[in-house]
């Protein structure tokens, strides 16, 4: 995404087309278009002649953006698990992984950078019935990999709003569930946490069309990306217009919501009812 974005400034600034852009490369303006959005990988030879068209004929400039091609082709740690992954989620695990900011409303579960390993288990369960349980394993693992993005050196922001519905409806059994809650306070202390529950004292809210995450990056030119997950596929949407709307959602929800501190004794309460 990097990568593409840098292209489309260049090919901008020289005023020229998706449609000769593609020509200078044998290719089609729709293949420029998912180069620029990230979406698919990179010849170096392409880059290179996207650059020459583009006037880049300093050498160092040429160097670091075929560097970053060369990068950008290189599989993620994700890319193992894709066996028991839907074809859409290993690039929403790579953009998670290269965020720095996660935004993110859920109404039907815990978020999986939150769960514990008992309740992605029951959770990752029910959705694969009839999966082995080799591959429950596998998908649990990688869920528990994606995990560390919160405690690493250079771990993101992240600022979750969770449905109290997500709370009260059960994945395993009573001890999984207190288990999730306990973790859910604990986890909702750390300084690049910000948790806060929806209640359902609150009624109607800005949440109303589901589930969603929006993810911000620490390069300038990277626009932000709201995701979208549905029964057989996902939408990333990358559009300033779209993406106002979400953040609109997501302000509105934060607003009318318990603050942290709040919420913690609202997962308190629910950890004394389970």
């Amino acid at each position: 995404m990097l990568l593409g974005s840098q292209l489309r400034r260049l090919r901008e600034a020289r005023g020229i087309t998706r449609e000769a852009a593609g020509y200078s490369i044998r290719a089609s303006e729709s293949k420029i278009s998912r180069m620029e959005l990230g979406r698919v990988s990179f010849k170096t030879r392409d880059v290179e002649d996207l650059l020459t068209l583009y006037g880049i004929t300093d050498e160092q400039e040429r160097a670091s953006l075929l560097s970053l091609a060369k990068e950008a082709n290189v599989a993620g740690w994700w890319h193992s698990y894709s066996d028991v992954l839907p074809s859409w989620f290993p690039t929403y695990v790579g953009l998670e992984g290269a965020a720095s900011l996660i935004r993110a409303y859920e109404v039907q579960f815990v978020h999986g950078l939150l769960q514990t390993e008992a309740y992605a288990h029951a959770v990752v369960r029910r959705g694969m019935q009839g999966a082995s349980e080799a591959d429950v394993e596998r998908r649990v693992a990688l869920r528990l990999e994606r995990q560390k993005y919160l405690v690493d050196e250079r771990a993101p922001d992240f600022h979750i709003i969770l449905d109290e519905a997500a709370l009260r409806r059960p994945y395993g059994d009573r001890e999984v569930m207190r288990g999730q809650l306990q973790h859910l306070i604990e986890v909702s202390e750390r300084p690049n946490v910000r948790l806060q529950v929806v209640p359902f004292s609150l009624g109607g809210h800005s949440g109303e069309s589901g589930a969603f995450t929006i993810l911000s990056f620490p390069e300038s030119d990277l626009s932000d990306v709201v995701y979208l997950e549905q029964l057989t596929s996902a939408l990333y949407l990358d559009k300033p217009e779209d993406v106002a709307q979400y953040e609109k959602a997501l302000k509105e929800l934060q607003s009318d919501s318990p603050g942290p501190a709040e919420s913690r004794d609202l997962l308190r309460g629910l950890l004394q009812l389970s």
